[in-house]
């Protein structure tokens, strides 16, 4: 492959999942998923490496398994679903093992480090080659005018500021 010449890379999103976990009064917590995404790699070089990552969730796919607190994080009070239809990040490094990007979430841009793990490559039975990442990180949703809040009788926030963000996506290589 010369310099040049750019392998673009698409999201399987049959054999990926994007979920974020949050503390609910800092005693337990709760995973959600969003269901519908895309995304894709631009590479050109032989590894991943300064590869261009982007991906984008349609905010409107969140699945909390709960249907009235989907609701509530659809809401003005959190995302803001019918201005703010989706979340898109943008990789502006990586090396293997972190990726930086910016992430825009209601409106807002904010760059994030995530951990990242390069699970190889493989040629699936139908003759198609796929790539294997797991990418983890932390944000603050406040950061992102997610602000709603609430504190219990005894003093428990509801709702945790900090949100882990999960990723484990297959691309496929085009």
């Amino acid at each position: 492959m010369n310099d040049n010449e750019k392998t673009i890379w698409k999201i399987d999103t049959a054999h990926s999942e994007i979920n974020f976990k949050v503390k609910h009064m800092m005693i337990s917590t709760v995973t959600g998923s969003f269901e519908k995404f895309d995304g894709n790699i631009e590479t050109t070089a032989s590894d991943f490496n300064d590869a261009d990552f982007s991906f984008s969730a349609t905010i409107d796919s969140i699945n909390t398994n709960n249907k009235d607190r989907d609701a509530h994080l659809k809401s003005d009070d959190f995302f803001g679903v019918e201005k703010y239809p989706e979340l898109i990040f943008k990789s502006k490094s990586f090396d293997g093992d972190k990726m930086i990007g910016d992430i825009t979430i209601k409106g807002i841009t904010q760059q994030i480090t995530l951990d990242a793990e390069y699970n190889g490559t493989a040629v699936d039975p139908y003759g198609q080659t796929k790539a294997g990442f797991e990418f983890e990180g932390n944000l603050n949703r406040k950061d992102f005018g997610l602000t709603w809040s609430a504190v219990t009788e005894a003093g428990n926030v509801v709702v945790s500021d900090k949100v882990k963000l999960i990723a484990s996506l297959q691309f496929v290589k085009q």
